[in-house]
């Protein structure tokens, strides 16, 4: 039996943000018990909704998969703010920050380069959702 896929989880953006996923989970493990409904929860919604924009959008048509786009983008920015205030609390070191900052960074270009081809008159009009593999 063949296993059915989506053409946007090929996307490298989009397995990146499934591996950031697994890193905000993990760094967040280490964040004290008081802060399970603060800082925990925003930083794992915030790194979760990334991927879930991008796989929201590739449903849609161009224009409003770029707006889920830009919306995981945003998201980014989020998960940026809450490393930030994870690090000035000593909840993680500056190397966990940097490490985490530079994987947001490298999937912040990928996004911008999706963002950019599919505004580019050449880009597919329609959007194909499934596949199946052999």
């Amino acid at each position: 039996m063949s296993n059915i896929y989506f053409n946007f989880e090929s996307l490298r953006v989009y397995q990146s943000s499934l591996t950031f996923v697994d890193k905000s989970y993990a760094v967040s493990k280490k964040f004290p018990a008081e802060e399970k409904f603060g800082l925990t929860s925003q930083f794992r919604r915030a790194a979760l909704s990334v991927s879930l924009n991008i796989g929201e959008g590739q449903g849609c048509t161009k224009k409003e998969n770029i707006r889920f786009l830009t919306i995981s983008r945003r998201s980014l920015l989020e998960c940026i703010v809450c490393i930030t205030v994870a690090q000035r609390l000593n909840y993680i070191t500056s190397e966990e920050s940097n490490a985490l900052r530079s994987d947001l960074l490298e999937m912040s270009r990928m996004l911008n380069n999706l963002i950019a081809s599919l505004k580019s008159p050449s880009a597919n009009k329609i959007n194909p959702v499934t596949k199946s593999s052999k």
